[in-house]
């Protein structure tokens, strides 16, 4: 995730998930060296990472691949620098960085953990590519899908939900399943029930490109107003390259072909602090995603809110969400599944709390503090590394 500088020296990042997870495993370390790209201006507001032992071995900036391999002259002495420098190294994968630290780290004895949070071979049939663009890319995702194999079989590893972990597993060498996430304990709310006006007013949170299944929600929205539900729709995130413009401009299209533009809202991208009390005030949450990631942290956002989820039978989220306990799953992203679930929790007052409740529950289970916890005591464990005690662990 790129990062910048502030003025006053103040680390930020652009959607804030991996600045929260950076400070959620700061109190065990008496210094993070954060070796990730960094931006020469501000692109938006950013979230900032909070914790005072956090120092920077910045990279050139760079999107992904493309950007990442003609720079790798510059790259590699950065990263072996980086590597030298610290007593354990933590990857989160797949990025093209990944490998090269972590032959580096093998080269100088650092005991290494990973953190496999994407599936790029389940998203290759999402991918809009063609041609001689789509077999390039295809040939990548067959490297780094051998990369993050080669890493998982030589270190500890935790993978983002069930589907991940059981992918990168071998016979003697298990991947432990964790749940990324961006709660605190004291951000979990408290209300019992949504949909208390004449209006419902759906959320969905996600980067808009076309791995995510968003192109169906002006459907899925014109859908709801045929059977009778008066909704409005609001979409936060930030269109990724081009593929991602162009899948916004879809989307804006199909909301204008199917008469509901003026109820679908596309706001862009916002950084975590402001983005986390906007849950509350809506009263569904709807995720159509498709297969390529873990479990996306917005559902774990969501039942915080006290916000019910609809959401696909994709990637690791059936490790997460019981459908009709703490959230709706259809087994398919399209408009009319999405819709009917949406509907069930509209006129279906019982099952609405129930997800509620039950989304908390599973929301205190995966905060950022339990999340840490558990992960630090197995590197601990595990790697042999003496780390700090947190001074609220120590308490309890």
């Amino acid at each position: 995730m790129p990062f910048w500088r502030e003025v006053d020296g103040t680390l930020r990042e652009i959607e804030g998930s991996f600045a929260r997870y950076v400070d959620s495993l700061a109190p065990y370390f008496d210094e993070i060296v954060l070796c990730a790209p960094v931006l020469k201006a501000p692109r938006g507001e950013g979230t900032a990472i909070r914790s005072t032992n956090v120092r920077l071995a910045p990279l050139p900036h760079f999107d992904g691949p493309l950007q990442f391999y003609p720079m790798v002259p510059v790259m590699l002495p950065a990263l072996y620098g980086f590597v030298r420098d610290v007593d354990v190294l933590h990857a989160r994968v797949p990025t093209p960085a990944a490998v090269f630290a972590f032959d580096f780290a093998r080269l100088l004895r650092r005991p290494t953990f990973l953190l496999v949070v994407g599936d790029l071979r389940a998203l290759l049939p999402t991918m809009p590519y063609r041609g001689v663009k789509r077999a390039l890319w295809r040939t990548y995702t067959a490297f780094e899908e051998r990369n993050v194999q080669y890493m998982a079989d030589r270190s500890l590893t935790f993978a983002n939900g069930a589907a991940l972990a059981a992918k990168h597993s071998r016979e003697g060498h298990v991947v432990l399943q964790t749940q990324t996430t961006t709660i605190n304990a004291g951000e979990i709310s408290t209300r019992e029930d949504t949909c208390a006006g004449p209006r419902v007013r759906l959320l969905t949170v996600s980067r808009i490109d076309p791995r995510k299944g968003l192109r169906i929600l002006p459907d899925v929205v014109a859908t709801l107003v045929a059977l009778g539900v008066d909704a409005t729709l609001d979409i936060i995130g930030p269109a990724v390259g081009a593929p991602g413009e162009a899948e916004r401009r879809a989307i804006e299209s199909a909301a204008e072909t199917r008469g509901v533009r003026e109820r679908i809202a596309l706001r862009g991208a916002m950084p975590l602090d402001r983005l986390l009390p906007v849950y509350r005030d809506h009263d569904i949450f709807v995720l159509p995603t498709l297969p390529g990631e873990g479990i996306p942290r917005v559902l774990l956002e969501a039942m915080a809110a006290g916000v019910p989820v609809v959401t696909t039978r994709v990637a690791g989220i059936p490790s997460l969400i019981t459908d009709g306990q703490n959230g709706v799953i259809v087994d398919q992203a399209a408009a009319r599944p999405v819709a009917e679930a949406v509907t069930r929790l509209v006129t279906d007052a019982t099952l609405r709390r129930r997800v509620i409740a039950y989304g908390y529950e599973t929301a205190r289970a995966h905060t950022l503090e339990a999340q840490a916890a558990r992960m630090m005591q197995v590197v601990s464990t595990q790697l042999g590394v003496a780390l700090r005690q947190p001074a609220a662990a120590s308490a309890a």
